[in-house]
C-alpha cells in the first residue's frame, strides 16, 4: 500500500490502486476491508511522507491502525444492518433476472407479464417454492425504475420501450 504510491507505475489512480491492494490481505483473511473514508487527508498524506523521506512507519502506522479499527466498525454496522443474503434469492438468482429480462425485453405488458411468470416456474421450481418465486418476480418487475434496471442487464432502450407499454 505503500509502495506503489512512492513508484507511481500507473499515469494516474496509484493511491488508489495502493488502497485496494492494500485490501487483499483482509479478504483472503475473510476480515473487515480497510476504507481512508474519515482519515484527514493531512495525516494520511503526512504518514506517507514520513516513510517517503524519513523512512519513519510510525505515524503512518498510527494512521492506519486508526483507520482499519473505524472501518472495521462501520463495516460490521453495515452487515447488520443488511442482514443475510436470503438462500431463496440466491437459489433461483439466475432465473429471476431471466424472468424479469423475458419481460422487458419481449415488451409484455401486466397482462402478459403474470401469465408469464406464473408459467416460467412449472418447468424450472420445486412445487413448493413456486409461489414464493412468483412473488418474487413480480416484485422485481413492477419495481423496475431506471436506477435499478440496470442489474437485470438489461440497456437503457429496452427498459424505456418496455415501461411504455407497461399498463
Amino acid at each position: 500500500m505503500v509502495h506503489l504510491p512512492y513508484l507511481q507505475p500507473f499515469l494516474d489512480l496509484n493511491n488508489r490502486v495502493s488502497r485496494l491492494a492494500g485490501n487483499i490481505p483482509f479478504i483472503r483473511e475473510n476480515l473487515s476491508p480497510l476504507s481512508f473514508v474519515d482519515v484527514p487527508e493531512s495525516d494520511y498524506i503526512q504518514g506517507l511522507l514520513a516513510i517517503y523521506e524519513l523512512n519513519c512507519i510510525e505515524l503512518f502506522r498510527d494512521v492506519f491502525v486508526w483507520a482499519y479499527e473505524r472501518s472495521a466498525s462501520l463495516y460490521l454496522a453495515t452487515l447488520e444492518a443488511l442482514g443475510q443474503p436470503d438462500p431463496f434469492r440466491t437459489r433461483y438468482r439466475d432465473l429471476i433476472r431471466r424472468a424479469v429480462c423475458e419481460v422487458v425485453q419481449d415488451k409484455m405488458d401486466k397482462l402478459k407479464g403474470s401469465q408469464y411468470i406464473a408459467k416460467l416456474p412449472k418447468e424450472n421450481v420445486p412445487l413448493e417454492d413456486r409461489n414464493r418465486f412468483i412473488e418474487i418476480v413480480e416484485i422485481e418487475v413492477s419495481s423496475l425504475h431506471e436506477g435499478n434496471f440496470a442489474r437485470f442487464k438489461i440497456r437503457p432502450s429496452e427498459f424505456f420501450e418496455w415501461q411504455r407499454g407497461w399498463h
